[in-house]
């Protein structure tokens, strides 16, 4: 039974499929997404496959939506999304998606055609049309209104082409118009002087309207150019530089009246194109909107269709090549839905032949699958970053769930800190379902909603902790009246004015009679954020809490272990590995939790100065020494120390070898077994037969005959075992003192914070209110805006960031390694993704 704590029992099967109705059934196994395919095919080519020639045409089908999803990119429009996910086509329905879709994609290439040849007609009219207008002011001259006509004298001013002049002329007058790019213009101009030497006439003006440019798309305000020269080779040069400049050159009629003609006429011609245009435009978006509905559902459904052809790749025929054989890992409660997906495709093909599945024994590792919701996912995902867990290995997730929190909550204990993340956590939480939070682009910010849950808890744990640290903000709150009477200590001292002048400090004595009226009710007193020696206090208290965390969460983490080897049948670790290696933690650092705890037991304030110090008897206990100078706490301790020590060192030499010897003998008294066993004629070796009802179909006879039972392999294997105990042994008992050690940083890190927030507590706000007083209260406002932005972003951001991966280095390293392999891989199950179109 598959559950958080261990992963699901995965077994092998097999799927035996007929060729009519693979192809639905393989669609209705990737809507429910059960199985994980293996590739039955593994030295064929993706070229030479059965199903090739589907899996092209649907790449074609993606070629042609590629194509449509550009068009509507150009045109301004997004496809949405499908809002429900359509079935996969069937092979009828797939050959009229291509039909329609290649239709449509031919539409729009024809009206695209269309419209561009149309919008560059209709440029070019437009452009001609305001040469002709400019090139007007520059080829006549019109006479005043009601002025007879009357011979006039030449001058500067007289019109190039007055018929009148042309008897001055030796030659006749001829002109280039067009339109160029106005990057171009001064090149131009240069070129045309110095190619033509002079015998010409040049204008330039910038055309009255920008116009788009047909090879870039850019709007562009073209520059009208009017050229007048004399004789054909100079007409000829000017043409040739028009080219090479790549000018838009157009006829310019000589007489006014044919200029009249023919702007009349491209004023028509205009008309009529932007009639033809703007119908063109209404069919385009016509187009564009069927693509617009009808693509969503088409690419979702080609996407699902090649996913099927890509698996029914992996099958193998048998010999009649009527029925398909997959091979896949399955959950073995899954195996009844699979069998009714099995039917319900076979129904939907109408095909009279069910499909079936059958389990087939393997002695491979299966794949390992942890069935996770919204909340578990968070937490799970600390775990698989480590590694993903064998098969059926313990999992560390369900226990990270309250350890994870509370050990980040250790280092960053603060009511007011611990309020802002979990209310940070809650909005996330509540709006969880925002596409806004779901779909963002920002991967940090990604981090922060799939942790959201995870962040909720830290921030829970941190307002408990920051309760027993009587810290909000570094500052403390008297939530219950104080278990010290100040009064007290001063009706019974002979203090005086002159005495209470000359001693700013005073120590409070809990040795005077109704001091101390017993402990505080809930976390620290906030009497001592008053006490010069706060600091001290707090010190100690903190690191013998870590030491005492770190020793109980590391034997959590060695009784997890038991688990395993009961789940594995093997028994034998229970004596050879767990034994010794809780011996060995409890004899030494579980007997020094022994030793804080009776020392806060025994002693109290009336004889804390003759109190021993712990720290010297552990030493002294690896020494097999005593000092006299430091007090036993307990009569015969020196005599039980070296025991616990005995026991310590005894139990190593257990651990190191006794696991190895345990296989060496049982592979021995099996060999003996085999040997005496008889055989009978025709029979196979047992080993040999369950190897070969353990393997699967596309295992060859080569695998299985390549000297897995020769007797140097077994040398070689107990060689290897012999080592990783080794290494194990080596591992563990140096990780014990390592790792209480760095459940130390529990300590430094949650006075780290704390005095951090009390400088910029001091600093800033203390600041604020002493320099301020009472006067000019409106500059607390920036001043709290400071004290606002430098506690989210140093205290919550990146103290909570430290404090975050401190607390996933103290369950990778020292929790997770005293039981959790995680040498597995993910069942990664046949499902059809959601839309991923780019």
């Amino acid at each position: 039974m598959g559950s958080l704590f261990r992963s699901e029992e995965i077994c092998l099967a097999q799927l035996f499929l007929q060729s009519a109705s693979a192809y639905s059934c393989i669609s209705e196994l990737g809507e429910r997404g059960l199985l994980e395919f293996r590739d039955l095919n593994p030295k064929v080519s993706p070229f030479q496959r059965r199903f090739v020639g589907e899996v092209r045409r649907c790449e074609e089908m993606e070629k042609t939506f590629t194509f449509l999803q550009q068009e509507l990119r150009g045109a301004g429009r997004v496809a949405e999304p499908c809002p429900e996910s359509p079935r996969a086509p069937a092979a009828r329905e797939a050959l009229r998606v291509q039909e329609q879709s290649e239709q449509l994609a031919q539409e729009l290439r024809e009206v695209t055609r269309n419209r561009a040849s149309l919008r560059g007609r209709l440029r070019d009219l437009r452009q001609y049309l305001h040469v002709l207008r400019e090139g007007q002011r520059f080829t006549s001259l019109p006479a005043p209104l009601g002025s007879p006509p009357r011979p006039r004298a030449l001058s500067d001013r007289e019109p190039i082409v007055d018929p009148s002049l042309h008897q001055h002329l030796e030659r006749k007058i001829n002109f280039v118009a067009g339109v160029i790019h106005p990057w171009r213009v001064t090149a131009f101009e240069r070129l045309l002087w110095r190619a033509c030497r002079g015998y010409l006439v040049a204008s330039f003006v910038e055309m009255p309207e920008p116009m788009d440019d047909l090879a870039t798309g850019e709007s562009i305000t073209w520059v009208i150019f009017l050229i007048s020269y004399w004789g054909e080779q100079i007409g000829q040069k000017i043409r040739k530089i028009s080219d090479c400049f790549h000018c838009q050159v157009y006829p310019y009629p000589e007489s006014e009246a044919s200029r009249t003609d023919t702007i009349t006429g491209l004023h028509g011609q205009i008309q009529d194109l932007s009639v033809v245009l703007e119908e063109t435009e209404q069919y385009l978006a016509q187009v564009l909107d069927k693509v617009a509905l009808v693509l969503p559902t088409w690419r979702v459904q080609v996407q699902k269709m090649k996913a099927i052809y890509l698996i029914l790749n992996q099958c193998s025929f048998d010999v009649t090549e009527k029925c398909l054989i997959a091979e896949v890992w399955c959950p073995v409660q899954d195996l009844t839905q699979v069998q009714d997906a099995l039917r319900q495709g076979s129904y939907q093909s109408g095909s009279s032949v069910e499909c079936f599945v059958q389990r087939v024994p393997t002695s491979e590792s299966p794949p390992t699958l942890i069935r996770t919701n919204k909340f578990t996912a968070g937490f799970q995902s600390i775990v698989d970053a480590y590694g993903v867990a064998s098969y059926q290995e313990v999992n560390p997730a369900p226990y990270a769930i309250i350890t994870f929190p509370f050990i980040f909550a250790i280092m960053f204990g603060d009511v007011g800190h611990g309020l802002l993340m979990f209310l940070f956590a809650l909005w996330m939480v509540l709006y969880e379902d925002s596409p806004r939070l779901r779909q963002g682009t920002n991967e940090i910010w990604l981090m922060f909603f799939e942790g959201r849950y995870l962040i909720l808890l830290m921030g829970a744990f941190s307002i408990y902790t920051g309760f027993i640290y009587n810290e909000c903000f570094s500052k403390a709150t008297a939530i219950f009246p104080s278990a010290w009477s100040v009064a007290t200590m001063a009706n019974h001292s002979s203090w005086s004015s002159d005495y209470l002048a000359t001693h700013p400090s005073l120590t409070l004595d809990p040795n005077v009679t109704g001091v101390f009226r017993g402990p505080y009710p809930f976390g620290i007193d906030p009497i001592w954020s008053l006490a010069t020696n706060h600091l001290n206090f707090l010190n100690s208290f903190k690191m013998k809490m870590s030491v005492v965390l770190g020793i109980v969460h590391m034997s959590f983490g060695v009784v997890l272990g038991v688990f395993n080897h009961l789940h594995f049948k093997q028994r034998h670790r229970l004596v050879l590995e767990f034994l010794p290696e809780m011996i060995f933690l409890l004899a030494l650092f579980g007997y020094l939790v022994f030793l804080i705890f009776y020392k806060w037991i025994k002693f109290s304030a009336a004889d804390s100065q003759v109190a021993p110090s712990i720290l010297i008897h552990f030493i002294d206990m690896f020494l097999f020494t005593s000092n006299a100078e430091n007090l036993p706490l307990y009569l015969g301790q020196v005599p039980v120390q070296m025991v616990l020590v005995v026991l310590a060192l005894a139990s190593v030499p257990i651990l190191l070898l006794g696991t190895p010897l345990y296989q060496w003998c049982r592979q021995r008294a099996l060999r003996t077994v085999r040997l005496g066993a008889p055989v009978a004629t025709g029979e196979q070796e047992p080993l040999l037969e369950g190897q070969e009802a353990g393997n699967s179909v596309n295992t060859t006879k080569e695998d299985m005959e390549n000297g897995r039972h020769s007797p140097d392999t077994k040398h070689l294997d107990f060689a290897e075992i012999f080592m990783h105990q080794a290494i194990h042994t080596i591992e563990y008992c140096l990780g014990c003192v390592s790792n209480t050690a760095s459940y130390l940083r529990l300590w430094a890190l949650s006075l780290a914070h704390a005095q951090l927030s009390e400088v910029l507590w001091t600093m800033v706000m203390r600041n604020g209110f002493v320099g301020l007083s009472y006067v000019g209260g409106v500059v607390l406002v920036p001043v709290f805006a400071v004290f606002a932005v430098l506690t989210v972003a140093i205290l919550l951001v990146m103290e909570g960031l430290s404090a975050f991966l401190h607390a996933l280095r103290l369950h990778w390293v020292e929790f997770q390694n005293k039981f959790y392999v995680g040498a597995g891989y993910k069942l990664c199950p046949f499902a059809f993704a959601p839309d991923t179109w780019e």
